[in-house]
């Protein structure tokens, strides 16, 4: 696929366009997003990702256009894995909800520019060292394996643990334990001091690291077209903010989504394993010739199983949800417990109201 440089110059000026809208716009002026608001600009992303999917298509065929379109498909679904650790963080910094939106714009714009940089080294040691297939391919198939075994976000992950480059920056850097509205820096008695907020974006930054671990041979797994790779994960990432105040309510729904991203990434774990057979140029590797017995799994077959993992996984945790809300109101119920609200004071019996609760 030969892409021309306008066409990287105007795909990298939209993606920074919107990034810059998607501040001026929205995250300037702090508030708390609604479920509306949320909603449509998602759908807004998502329908801005469907039409570049179809110009691929159209001007360069179905075989890159199918590429892109599994790749954008599993790196929203690893964003979405991500937003839990998001969600942890939040709450571990007590982050108000209306400087969420800061916290995280930046925290994907660091993500963005991170994974840029993941994807150039990782070309350019694809194109130089076929065995790189066989690194990523360990990789994913390793972290396939995590993931099934984690089982998903119990309650014993619910909990965010500061890393070492946090404690560093407390360490270094003079730091407030209150929030100051929106901003990342405050000067107290003459001091520069940096609020939660700044440490915040500090820990999502440090996590995308780790996505990123995860994400670039995910991708490269189903396309190595850098310029697919860059589009899939920026449009991936675009929008991210508002998927958080999206689904930020259904995240602990998705009990098994791990599961079923431990399939996917496994699945190209092996597929990227196959393809390093085939690219084969290690001598301790049937003596340094291509191994072709298992044929290469076509892009359809891995955009089918990204499609039917994914809907798997998620109509079976939301109907483990429904049967785990319904026995939970059945037993509030036998109880003799309001399912609203246990906390209502009762009438006495002789028909006046009961006294108030005492205050402090």
């Amino acid at each position: 696929m030969d892409v021309p440089f306008w066409v990287w110059a105007i795909t990298i000026a939209g993606i920074v366009g919107m990034l810059v809208f998607d501040f001026v716009g929205h995250v300037r002026t702090p508030h708390a997003p609604t479920l509306r608001e949320s909603a449509i600009w998602s759908a807004v992303y998502v329908g801005i990702a469907v039409l570049f999917g179809l110009g691929v298509l159209v001007f360069a065929g179905g075989q890159y256009g199918g590429e892109y379109f599994a790749g954008y498909i599993t790196e929203k679904s690893l964003s979405v894995d991500n937003l839990f650790v998001f969600v942890l963080i939040m709450a571990s910094f007590g982050v108000p909800r209306i400087a969420q939106q800061k916290v995280l714009l930046f925290g994907i714009t660091f993500a963005l520019v991170l994974r840029t940089i993941f994807i150039l080294v990782g070309a350019a040691a694809i194109e130089n060292f076929s065995w790189v297939f066989y690194l990523f391919g360990a990789i994913l198939i390793y972290t396939a394996w995590v993931q099934a075994r984690s089982g998903g976000h119990s309650e014993e992950q619910e909990e965010f643990k500061e890393n070492g480059v946090i404690r560093l920056v407390r360490k270094l850097v003079p730091t407030t334990e209150e929030h100051h509205e929106d901003r990342m820096t405050v000067k107290l008695q003459g001091k520069r001091y940096i609020t939660p907020l700044a440490i915040a974006l500090i820990a999502i930054g440090t996590a995308d690291v780790i996505f990123a671990v995860d994400s670039i041979p995910a991708i490269f797994g189903l396309t190595q077209e850098t310029y697919l790779v860059f589009a899939a994960n920026a449009f991936s990432l675009l929008g991210l903010r508002q998927l958080f105040f999206l689904i930020d309510g259904l995240l602990d729904r998705l009990v098994y989504l791990a599961y079923g991203l431990a399939v996917i990434l496994g699945f190209i774990g092996a597929k990227l394993v196959i393809h390093a057979l085939h690219t084969n140029e290690l001598s301790w590797i049937n003596g340094g010739e291509h191994v072709t017995a298992v044929p290469e799994i076509p892009t359809w077959l891995s955009l089918a199983v990204i499609l039917v993992t994914l809907l798997v996984t998620t109509v079976t945790s939301l109907r483990h949800d429904k049967k785990v809300r319904a026995a939970k109101a059945a037993r509030t119920a036998a109880a003799g417990q309001h399912p609203v609200s246990d906390a209502t004071p009762e009438p006495v019996e002789s028909g006046r109201p009961a006294a108030p609760l005492p205050r402090d």
